[in-house]
């Protein structure tokens, strides 16, 4: 896939970003339950399984992840995620501009001030 410009990627939303990293790090059993548990282990975060299905929704549309459908059993089947490349290149854009943001911050002397 060719990279787009930098100026027309949309860096993701913090959320977006977590569940995106999230379902990386749960490949490649990356459904919505185990990506918000995987939320919930490392980021110490509680999260709703339904704000989890509008995200992963969200991100689909966007072409940044895609999902099929996996049998479990034969009354069941579960959606698996998988990032696609623009998602992959959009995660590694986001960092990118965060760690821009980031450059030059001094928070430290905020810190002592407490």
């Amino acid at each position: 896939m060719k990279n787009p410009d930098r100026a027309a990627v949309v860096p993701l939303g913090t959320f977006e970003e977590q569940v995106m990293l999230a379902l990386l790090r749960t490949a490649p059993d990356s459904y919505a339950m185990a990506i918000r548990r995987e939320l919930e282990k490392v980021a110490g975060r509680s999260v709703a399984i339904g704000s989890i299905y509008v995200t992963l929704d969200r991100l689909e549309s966007k072409g940044l992840i895609t999902s099929t459908r996996a049998q479990r059993d034969e009354s069941s089947s579960r959606r698996i995620f998988a990032v696609t490349p623009a998602g992959a290149y959009a995660l590694t854009e986001t960092k990118a501009m965060r760690e821009r943001l980031w450059r030059g911050v001094q928070v430290r002397s905020l810190l002592r001030e407490r």
